[in-house]
């Protein structure tokens, strides 16, 4: 470990492997949201009509994959409470791999939603791990930071999915949606095997302390978990109620956003990837903005502005139906998109002891996980009663308000958590 800085090095400062980790961290992220989610934005208008498809039914597709996210993410931060990572995290991107594979084999509406379901189960499994690296190998006050840079995993997912997935559905033809999930299949079978050989599970492992702390102050005794301390808080209902209306509003403009534009907005597939990919790429540095701002002025501030302007993208993206008003409400769902999750990661462990963050982050994640499974069959029951998004959009924007108002509402933590 000579090439990274450790707890008794007297030479130059050098690059702390926390780095190594919070990469991989990206890495899993992407994997888990910026590809199996996500990618189903822009696979979503071809897959729909290869299997003949309602709108209803591919929002239940989308419903079907968080619902497994959530069925798993309890159980994957209980898991990462026993498990060690670099044993657990390996095991969950294998299985993701697996289940982008599966989605490509596809022959109707049942096996698609059973491909989904699986593959939600596998992303809930690696991204709450994932999520509490920035945890155990940052101090306090830079884990907003280091949570922002793996959120940034959602954004390149974006670009990778809104620029390369049209291509391959030009160029194949009516079949290339399923190669468009074969192709995310291989993305994260690579990403399996930088995990499996670089990962580690604490610093302590490797002779660091954890990025940003004090080299002079030992690490403090932990007390056993105590499960009933997660149900029993009320800070972390109050922070899985905000989260759950980031899901549902969210959601239904990622899920949408494509097949809006090319059968309301006049704009082409190829287009409607484009600016796909541009939220994505405005979007790979908006975790790591708002979660240093976060640290700086407060978790309750952060979420508010942000939650202020997805309202605003929202809305702008149902009433104005013309292309400069589509770029405005990108770039503003892209200037911020993932910065909630930042957020949300970091705040567990204000609220909660640091051996406790995994179930912490988990059960929130649940109340996330109830919004999203919500939102897409809503939005799209809405959009084959009215023939129209713009309805489910303005509910979205309703509801991000609902997000705003609470965070302003949220007691400060009391103290740091051992």
């Amino acid at each position: 470990m000579g090439a990274f800085r450790g707890t008794r090095s007297a030479g130059p400062s050098r690059l702390h492997y926390a780095w190594v980790i919070v990469l991989l961290g990206h890495l899993n992220v992407l994997s888990a949201l910026g590809l199996a989610r996500f990618g189903y934005t822009m696979i979503l208008p071809s897959m729909k009509e290869g299997l003949h498809l309602t709108y209803a039914e591919a929002g239940w597709l989308a419903t079907g994959n968080f619902v497994g996210y959530l069925l798993c993410s309890f159980v994957a931060g209980l898991l990462a409470t026993h498990w060690p990572l670099r044993r657990l995290l390996p095991i969950a991107l294998l299985s993701l791999a697996t289940g982008l594979g599966v989605t490509a084999l596809a022959t109707g509406f049942p096996t698609a939603l059973a491909a989904r379901t699986v593959t939600g189960l596998a992303s809930g499994a690696v991204n709450i791990p994932a999520m509490v690296l920035p945890t155990l190998w940052f101090a306090p006050h830079r884990r907003g930071m280091a949570a922002g840079i793996q959120t940034g995993g959602s954004g390149l997912g974006l670009i990778l999915s809104g620029l390369v997935i049209p291509v391959i559905i030009r160029h194949v033809g009516p079949e290339g949606w399923r190669h468009s999930w074969l192709f995310l299949a291989g993305l994260v079978a690579l990403v399996w095997t930088l995990t499996l050989g670089l990962l580690r599970n604490r610093p302590e492992e490797v002779g660091l302390h954890p990025y940003g702390a004090s080299l002079a102050s030992p690490p403090l005794p932990m007390a056993p978990p105590r499960w009933r301390e997660v149900f029993a808080n009320p800070h972390l209902w109050a922070l899985g109620a905000i989260y759950a209306c980031f899901g549902f509003s969210y959601v239904i403009y990622a899920t949408f956003f494509a097949a809006y534009l090319t059968k309301e907005g006049g704009l082409s597939p190829a287009a409607a990837g484009q600016l796909w990919g541009l939220v994505g790429i405005l979007s790979l540095g908006s975790g790591l903005l708002w979660g240093s701002l976060a640290d700086r002025m407060g978790k309750k501030f952060g979420l508010a502005i942000v939650f202020g302007l997805h309202t605003t993208c929202f809305v702008t993206f149902a009433l104005a139906r013309a292309t400069p008003a589509f770029v405005t409400s990108a770039m503003l769902f892209g200037l911020s998109a993932w910065s909630i999750p930042a957020i949300m990661a970091a705040a567990v462990g204000d609220y909660t002891r640091t051996p406790l963050v995994p179930a912490a982050l988990g059960f929130i994640t649940i109340l996330f996980g109830m919004g999203q499974a919500a939102g897409p069959p809503t939005a799209g029951w809405l959009a084959d009663w009215t023939l129209s998004f713009s309805g489910a959009f303005l509910l979205a924007g309703a509801v991000s308000l609902v997000g705003c108002l609470s965070s302003l509402l949220m007691r400060m933590p009391t103290g740091p958590k051992h």
